[in-house]
């Protein structure tokens, strides 16, 4: 059987990374040879994670075709989030907690998504299934990616099932996940040291919405004011990222972690959808979110019913 690569989204978060080294070892123990990779750098929330537990960060790459025939994707299933030569290559198997959306293959695989707060909470499932057990620091990586994907289990997102394998994994782990997950979130906001171009890549992710393609970044803080302060040089930022890349939208959801509100900068067209969608008219390009902190289920869905109405 020959080589297949593991890998998460573009401007890859904690779970992208962890979800992709969780599945690759599980494949590797069940006989099959995987590697997990990275389609960019880890942010800085990751890179805490990656050293708090002592492990490698992952070969990064841009292209799969010249490496392998097939691949598998976690965390992500839509094409314009995943590697450039994606059409170039057969997907194997697909491990995710989004939408599925522009997403068909040619042959048949494997499909795993469930409607779970994080993809590392899915194969925390699936070694429970295969009876493989998972090691300390894997399971210190697993947990990890679903603090972040929940904010400490605090977005609307996490389920009983988050919950109850945290709970789990810090055993395993033997960490104590209250502290540890405020710490490891708070690594996530150091803004002060990154341009205005770091923070709108760090996490973002592409959407076609009826022909308009929507670029919506998630930028975590414990200070609002401290983001809207670089407004200006922010929006100057993405507009250049909207010509370049082609996005009529582009838009900025800054949230603060700590008390889970959000505030979203507003760049391109057409605006009318997004205040649509929310039920708020602009004020200075920006829209006040009490409440929200999940991209995948209080942002997206809510923008795609508007720009299909």
């Amino acid at each position: 059987m020959s080589k297949e690569l593991i890998f998460g989204h573009q401007s890859p978060d904690t779970d992208a990374i962890v979800a992709a080294k969780a599945l690759s070892y599980l494949e590797n123990k069940l006989g099959n040879d995987t590697e997990a990779v990275a389609l960019g750098e880890p942010n800085e929330e990751t890179k805490f994670v990656l050293d708090h537990f002592n492990e490698p960060t992952p070969r990064i790459i841009t292209k799969a075709a010249p490496e392998v025939d097939s691949v598998m994707l976690v965390d992500h299933n839509e094409p314009q989030q995943s590697v450039s030569d994606i059409a170039d290559v057969t997907v194997t198997a697909v491990v995710d907690h989004h939408r599925i959306s522009g997403f068909e293959t040619s042959q048949p695989l494997f499909y795993r998504a469930e409607p779970l707060g994080c993809c590392s909470t899915v194969i925390y499932k699936m070694f429970n299934e295969q009876h493989v057990e998972i090691p300390a620091k894997l399971a210190g990586l697993m947990l990890s990616a679903i603090i972040s994907d929940t904010l400490l289990l605090k977005s609307p997102t996490t389920t009983p099932t988050d919950v109850a394998v945290v709970k789990d994994l810090a055993k395993i782990a033997d960490v104590d996940y209250e502290s540890y997950g405020l710490a490891m979130l708070k690594a996530g906001t150091n803004l002060a040291s990154k341009s205005e171009k770091e923070l709108i890549d760090a996490d973002a992710k592409s959407f076609e919405m009826a022909g308009t393609t929507v670029r919506v970044a998630q930028i975590n803080t414990v200070d609002l004011p401290e983001v809207f302060d670089r407004q200006a040089a922010l929006e100057a930022a993405a507009k250049v990222e909207n010509d370049a890349d082609g996005y009529d939208l582009f838009l900025i959801l800054a949230t603060n972690i700590l008390d889970s509100n959000s505030e979203l900068l507003v760049v391109g067209a057409p605006t009318a959808p997004v205040e649509k969608a929310f039920g708020k008219t602009l004020k200075n390009n920006r829209l006040s979110l009490p409440g929200v902190v999940s991209r995948k289920k209080q942002v997206v869905p809510q923008l795609t019913d508007a720009f299909n109405a």
